[in-house]
């Protein structure tokens, strides 16, 4: 059994407002902890795998494409590979998600 503190992970994005840090990292999947102050935003990006977002704490604003809206806690939110997508906190407290990809890109 393995278990890890994610606060304890060292960060792959740290900068900006935002701190990132692999939780789960293996061929078949990776998931990221991704927190963002408010104001924050990761910009738009593809990946080659689909997404999903998963809202722990505060509000997420998600833009996939075209489409742009604004997420509460313990929402799941689907986003298909090679289409942009982009999160930002507008809010005023903090928001906490997970980046679930599947496969690992």
């Amino acid at each position: 059994m393995q278990s890890r503190f994610w606060k304890e992970l060292a960060p792959v994005l740290n900068a900006n407002g935002m701190h990132g840090v692999k939780v789960y990292s293996n061929p078949e999947g990776e998931i990221v902890h991704l927190s963002l102050e408010p104001g924050a935003r990761l910009k738009a990006h593809k990946t080659p795998v689909n997404v999903m977002f998963w809202v722990l704490e505060g509000t997420a604003t998600i833009t996939i494409g075209d489409e742009i809206l604004t997420f509460p806690q313990d929402m799941a939110i689907d986003s298909p590979k090679d289409i942009p997508h982009a999160v930002s906190n507008e809010g005023d407290s903090n928001l906490r998600l997970l980046v679930i990809k599947m496969p690992k890109p």
